[in-house]
């Protein structure tokens, strides 16, 4: 492993080239399939056009909650932008376990999850019939509806678009604090000391949004 080495876990179709790119897409597993994967990923709609964009060859299919294939306290940065809200809260915990094991000393990590005090906010101060409806579109909680058909209920137990759990400052600062995690902060975009952040970071993702950088210990292994 690079003695730079930056992972970012969660990905979607951002890749950049010296970056570790991960994402846990059912959609991915299904392409990187031999043979099988080629007709997946060139299914095409009536019109001719592709269904959906293929995912870069240089991302890999991994999953942080079982365990991503790189080696204990080699990371300098670990990015995961609107991924964890995808995760029950036990394997949230799972996650920042994992993650803190494959930082470095001193590595830091920076994350990014819809903020839920924003939206509680919003939800509090509106007027608008429609309130309780923006609230559950703005968390991404709730069913609209139930998956009927066979392609739909494989889809909607394979796939992992829905939000599980929602987050403020406050509870994942106590919750990194509990892993072990130190200089714990609140982030904005491209603010990080490391300009390799700047090379992963969307400012789209950031706006609603509660960004966390913090660090592994230096004494902690």
């Amino acid at each position: 492993m690079s003695n730079s080495l930056y992972v970012q876990y969660g990905c979607g179709l951002c890749a950049p080239d010296n970056w570790y790119n991960f994402d846990a897409s059912p959609n991915l597993w299904l392409e990187r399939f031999p043979v099988f994967g080629r007709l997946y990923a060139g299914r095409k709609n009536l019109g001719g056009k592709r269904i959906r964009q293929r995912f870069p060859s240089n991302i890999q299919y991994g999953d942080i909650v079982r365990g991503l294939p790189i080696e204990a306290n080699s990371c300098c940065g670990v990015y995961a932008s609107h991924v964890l809200e995808h995760l029950s809260l036990e394997d949230f915990r799972v996650a920042l376990v994992n993650t803190y094991k494959i930082l470095k000393p001193n590595g830091i990590f920076r994350l990014v999850v819809p903020d839920l005090e924003v939206i509680a906010r919003h939800y509090i101060s509106s007027h608008s019939s429609n309130a309780a409806i923006e609230f559950f579109n703005a968390t991404g909680l709730g069913i609209r509806n139930r998956p009927k058909g066979l392609s739909a209920v494989t889809q909607a137990i394979l796939g992992n678009g829905g939000h599980l759990w929602m987050w403020d400052y406050k509870s994942l600062k106590y919750k990194l604090e509990v892993q072990g995690f130190v200089e714990i902060r609140r982030a904005e975009f491209n603010d990080s000391a490391d300009s390799n952040f700047s090379i992963v970071e969307d400012s789209g993702r950031f706006v609603n949004s509660v960004a966390v950088e913090c660090k592994k210990p230096c004494h902690q292994s």
